[in-house]
């Protein structure tokens, strides 16, 4: 058998190729890969020995050669073809080991240049590969480190790889291409006339891998699968590790990253609890116990059957308090070994262990999506995500009647959580928790009179709270609305041409009113 072996990254190579050799299996490799190897005392032919050319243009010609195609392509089952190889003295290869330049990484550094980009885009490694892998049934081809210890214990076991297996490889094979051709469309189709590049590009690849399959979809109806990005954020939904419960289906991944989403947005301890994509219950609190109990007391009728996420260690006394509940998901960063075992009984429970992101100053870092999709009819709508943060120092105070420090926390809170609310939204907040949520209505002043009632059910009581409304009021009537049931302060975006109207309405009733300058609409 002969190995040829090009790589740009060169992790566990040398180990792989010692094996290779043990195994009595001729190595052939070019450059940089070349004198790795014989450095390490292997014995190691170049492919410009092998070609009988040598590597040109700075290594932009080395193995786009007959000597090294013709060894990959020719079937084994064609007499013609292994008659070719004969007359023109082509040797088969028979395990090819390429990784590519590492476009994707360098676009992603700071300052990149099209020169550097260019640079790094591998003309030969692709073409070697796409020739393995559609000659799969003859040739293994590997394309990444992570293959190295299957196949070497498949050749040690058995001396060649089985059908199996090199079909595998070669569908790994042709994806990788698929995601290197496409990053590179992304990069270069972004740039724009005058030398910037831009958020979207002339055309969209999507990169994204097959999690699992999923049950059904929405409805059961409907056929559905979890896909992941290529690269995902730490910190995101689908880093997450299941510890136990069934299987997660097509609305429990749904609703938990629009739970996972929402807590991993407070610093202290918090608790998001989420049904039908929109939050029934926030809070925070000292510990994951007092986040849950005030968190479940805005809407204990939703809660039931919802997804409850916790950004803090759940311990074993939260673990109690929850267990009394019927609960779909629960998510934490962390469990106690007590809280693990308080959930063992309910072997239905699907128990996520998500590690919080690291945080910074990137959506990447902050475990977030960069870009946000929908799909509309034979097209897609792309946006940026709305990531924005809201800071004390943003709000602006139009009203007569400034707010005192407890009441900008209570309207921060309300704001954090109004963006994570279906609009129109409508949130009433007070003490680090949510009082009533009014979500999805096609008239704000609707959602405003749910909240209330919702609050009313709870028996939780408004005087004095916080309200968020995640896009300005056009009218008065719903600021009356939520000053008639108790509330004493709102936080709105502005921006109506009725917005001296409405202010003037807060100066009339007494209340508070800041305006944040953004819009949360979430549809």
């Amino acid at each position: 058998m002969n190995a040829l072996i090009s790589v740009s990254d060169k992790t566990g190579i040398v180990d792989f190729a010692r094996a290779l050799h043990a195994l009595g299996i001729k190595l052939i490799s070019t450059g940089g890969t070349a004198k790795l190897l014989a450095d390490e005392k292997l014995p190691v032919t170049e492919v410009a020995e092998l070609t009988g050319f040598p590597e040109m243009l700075d290594g932009r010609v080395k193995t786009l050669h007959p000597m090294v195609h013709g060894g990959l392509l020719a079937r084994r089952d064609v007499p013609e073809h292994m008659a070719a190889l004969k007359t023109h003295g082509i040797d088969t290869i028979d395990l090819l080991v390429v990784n590519l330049y590492p476009f994707e990484a360098t676009v992603a550094k700071a300052g990149c240049t099209l020169e550097d980009a260019i640079e790094n885009i591998d003309i030969g490694g692709p073409a070697m590969v796409r020739s393995a892998a559609k000659n799969w049934k003859d040739v293994g081809v590997l394309t990444d480190a992570s293959q190295y210890a299957g196949v070497l214990e498949e050749l040690k076991a058995a001396g060649k790889l089985t059908d199996a297996t090199k079909f595998a490889l070669s569908v790994a094979a042709f994806n990788r291409i698929s995601q290197y051709d496409g990053a590179i469309s992304d990069y270069l189709s972004g740039i724009q006339p005058d030398g910037t590049h831009s958020l979207f590009p002339g055309q969209s690849n999507g990169r994204f891998v097959k999690v699992q399959d999923l049950r059904y979809g929405e409805n059961s109806h409907q056929q559905a699968a979890l896909y992941r990005d290529l690269y995902p954020a730490p910190g995101s939904l689908v880093t997450a590790k299941q510890l136990q419960g069934k299987e997660l289906s097509y609305n429990n991944i749904a609703d938990a990253d629009a739970a996972w989403e929402c807590v991993k947005s407070f610093t202290e301890s918090a608790c998001v609890i989420v049904k039908h994509a929109n939050p029934c219950g926030v809070a925070v609190g000292k510990d994951a116990l007092e986040a849950y109990s005030k968190a479940f007391k805005t809407d204990p009728t939703s809660a039931f059957g919802g997804i409850i996420a916790l950004n803090c260690t759940l311990d074993e006394a939260a673990a109690q308090q929850i267990s009394k509940q019927f609960v779909e998901v629960l998510m934490a960063p962390a469990f106690t070994p007590a809280a693990l075992e308080v959930f063992k009984s309910k072997v239905n429970v699907r128990i996520l262990q998500i590690d919080l992101p690291p945080g910074g100053d990137t959506a990447w870092k902050q475990g977030r999506n960069l870009m946000d999709v929908k799909r509309v009819g034979s097209g897609l709508l792309m946006q940026t995500a709305d990531n924005h943060e809201l800071a004390l120092a943003d709000l602006k105070v139009v009203s007569k009647l400034q707010p005192t420090p407890a009441q900008l926390q209570d309207l921060l809170f309300a704001w954090k959580v109004a963006k994570y609310v279906k609009s129109n939204a409508i949130v009433f907040c007070g003490g680090g928790m949510t009082l009533g949520v009014g979500a999805g209505q096609m008239s704000r002043i609707d959602s405003a009179r749910i909240a209330s009632i919702k609050a009313a059910n709870a028996g939780l009581e408004l005087a004095g709270s916080a309200v968020a409304s995640d896009a300005f009021f056009p009218f008065r009537d719903g600021l009356d609305v939520v000053v008639d049931v108790g509330a004493t302060c709102v936080i709105q975006p502005g921006g109506s041409m009725r917005d001296e109207e409405v202010i003037a309405a807060a100066d009339e009733r007494g209340v508070v009113m800041v305006l944040s300058g953004v819009r949360h609409f979430r549809h």
